[in-house]
């Protein structure tokens, strides 16, 4: 069976680019298993061609509209972290703006950080909205939820809130319902520090 580059959920096309992220997140559906909403998404053949996203887009795009359907729009997410792959998807992403369609990036914000310099202006024009994963409103409980594997992740997520402004890329930050309240409030702060929403998603409890 051969690995599930574009899913579907709702009324949108995901892309799953990688199985490499630079957290390991207390809460997320891989530490729980390799299936997620009904999908085996875990990659076995290793990293898709920007080719091969294309190809695998098009064929879920045919099925979709085959069924009198059209989706709304194009996520970069699967069960690794999308900018580690950064050519892949803004190549990508370029030729689902030829469809017409938008583009989003669910994030951990450590993009920049990964690569050692500002991606924020490489993503104005490809990609209509990041959603930034802020999860926690201080490094120390930011370690403790996301483990993440380089040192200044959390400085490095809320900074790169403010490059995307800065570049003209619309932007949000977002948190998993499953920190105490406390937390979210400081969150909150943060968010409206930055001047970019923030989005309360509910915690996924994988099956």
């Amino acid at each position: 069976m051969s690995d599930i580059l574009v899913y579907r959920i709702g009324k949108n096309l995901y892309l799953n680019l990688t199985n490499r992220c630079t957290n390991r997140c207390t809460f997320c559906v891989r530490e729980q298993s390799a299936r997620y909403e009904g999908y085996e998404l875990w990659l076995t053949e290793g990293e898709p061609s920007a080719e091969a996203l294309k190809r695998a887009f098009t064929r879920a795009l045919e099925e979709m509209r085959g069924g009198g359907e059209e989706p709304e729009g194009a996520v970069f997410c699967g069960y690794g972290e999308p900018t580690l792959r950064l050519d892949v998807m803004l190549e990508t992403a370029e030729f689902i703006h030829g469809f017409g369609f938008k583009t989003r990036v669910n994030t951990n914000g450590h993009g920049s950080l990964y690569y050692g310099r500002n991606i924020a202006p490489e993503l104005k024009g490809k990609i209509d909205l990041v959603n930034i994963s802020l999860n926690a409103p201080d490094e120390e409980s930011y370690n403790a939820l996301c483990r993440p594997q380089q040192i200044g992740a959390f400085a490095a997520t809320v900074a790169f809130a403010g490059q995307c402004k800065e570049a003209g890329v619309p932007c949000l930050f977002s948190v998993v319902d499953c920190i105490p309240p406390e937390q979210l409030a400081r969150c909150r702060h943060i968010a409206e520090e930055a001047g970019v929403p923030l989005r309360v998603r509910e915690y996924i409890e994988n099956a």
